[in-house]
């Protein structure tokens, strides 16, 4: 997607969690994480709070559009 950035690989690895770890967290399938950190999927407000949750990051941080 155009001007969609998401560094949520970053987070999760230094978390130590795997794709999978991190997906049963947040009550999604590993391959919704995967497209996540391709930046080929935009998240619903609720999982994007609860990702961040989960990595311990602020969401601004995980998930950025820019023109």
């Amino acid at each position: 997607m155009d001007g969609f950035f998401c560094d949520l690989k970053k987070y999760r690895l230094l978390k130590g969690l795997t794709q999978e770890e991190l997906a049963q967290m947040v009550g999604v399938r590993r391959e919704t994480v995967m497209r996540l950190e391709k930046a080929q999927y935009n998240p619903s407000l609720k999982l994007a709070f609860d990702l961040a949750k989960a990595v311990e990051a602020p969401i601004e941080v995980l998930f950025r559009f820019e023109d």
